[in-house]
């Protein structure tokens, strides 16, 4: 029986590999998204201490005004800075979706080649079989065709 070959073998192949560098650039936006995602959490956590920490200031018996305006001002900076890093993050999540896209296309590209490969290989099978069944067929005829001159 000779071997399958599938003509059109290379353009899966570079589905697949297409596929597999879109996924290894939709983990690395992934990540980067989830550093931007924790800086972002981290300047939200420090605005809460300082926000904690004027409390602090302002329920001590002796007041002092310097360090409550450094907080404030501290606190007026994590402001700015989560309203950046705010910015930062959507820019990533819109990376990341993009990346998404390409890769369900990709992954979609790919998966109707290996249909289209399978049912190649069905068709082929169907060939075998049916020249299988015509080998047999013209085997039978010739053996029939000995015993009958055989006999007559």
């Amino acid at each position: 029986m000779p071997k399958f070959v599938y003509r059109m073998q290379s353009v899966l192949n570079i589905k697949q590999k297409a596929e597999s560098q879109i996924k290894m650039e939709f983990a690395t936006a992934q990540a980067e998204l989830n550093r931007q995602i924790d800086i972002l959490e981290e300047y939200i956590r420090r605005k809460e201490n300082y926000l904690k920490e004027a409390e602090e200031l302002r329920n001590t018996e002796t007041l002092n005004l310097q360090d409550i305006l450094d907080n404030q001002y501290a606190t007026a900076q994590m402001d700015v800075m989560i309203a950046s890093q705010s910015k930062v993050v959507a820019q990533h999540e819109e990376i990341v979706e993009k990346v998404r896209v390409r890769l369900t296309r990709a992954m979609q590209e790919r998966k109707m080649q290996e249909t289209l490969r399978e049912h190649a290989y069905a068709d082929w099978i169907e060939e075998q079989k049916q020249e299988e069944f015509k080998i047999n067929d013209q085997r039978t005829s010739y053996t029939y065709t000995l015993r009958q001159r055989g006999e007559g």
